[in-house]
């Protein structure tokens, strides 16, 4: 076997290898799927219930319409709610529709500058060693992102005694990605292909603290 055949096989193992760190950091991807016909939802912001509205004694709205009443994240989101009185899980789900685009796409380019007061410690490093490892393979990445297709709160937790939240969301979203190596070839994806993406993270805070910015603790899918 001569020795550019055993190049060639050591940088396609190098980049395989590459290729599946990638995936444990940031989730699992499909192909494109046909979106479904999306049907108008059942209780409009016409009707006459109160949407976000906390009634004395009664149900929040604003809780349940994420999470199961009377589950043990439901308590947990009305701790954070008495520890910090403007805290509104609605909102904070926008915004982590907004940072998973700025996060995902940040790693994907290779730069964490603009958002690592957004990350924790433990996950900026695990970025960082990922990007570094794709770099030092002559890999690159060419993404551009869709859109995010789904979002919901799976599960939340509170500490009394300290403050911490944390807050798990899980994300369905669509993007284009391809794989280069230094040669310009295509080693994985498409970049004329939509995939979807499946990532479950979890976004920490100390409540009533003066810093309003939610952190990325820990990934998975």
């Amino acid at each position: 076997m001569s020795n550019a055949v055993i190049q060639l096989l050591v940088l396609a193992g190098v980049a395989l290898f590459l290729i599946l760190r990638l995936r444990s950091v940031l989730g699992t991807r499909e192909g494109f799927e046909k979106p479904p016909v999306q049907l108008p939802a059942k209780n409009s912001r016409s009707d006459s219930r109160p949407d976000l509205e906390v009634i004395e004694g009664g149900v929040d709205r604003d809780i349940t319409d994420h999470v199961e009443d009377g589950s043990d994240a439901a308590k947990a989101l009305g701790a954070m709610k008495m520890a910090e009185p403007g805290f509104n899980v609605t909102e904070f789900l926008g915004g982590a529709r907004g940072a998973y685009e700025m996060i995902l796409m940040a790693f994907e380019n290779g730069d964490l500058d603009e958002i690592r007061g957004f990350l924790s410690d433990e996950v900026a490093e695990s970025f960082a060693a990922a990007i570094t490892q794709r770099r030092e393979a002559g890999l690159s990445v060419e993404a551009n992102f869709v859109g995010v297709r789904e979002l919901s709160l799976q599960d939340a937790r509170f500490d009394r005694t300290t403050g911490e939240a944390e807050l798990t969301v899980r994300f369905v979203g669509e993007l284009t990605s391809a794989v280069r190596n230094s040669a310009g070839e295509i080693v994985e994806g498409n970049p004329n292909e939509i995939k979807r993406q499946r990532d479950i993270w979890t976004f920490g805070r100390a409540m009533g603290s003066d810093d309003p910015n939610w952190q990325l603790v820990a990934t998975g899918e």
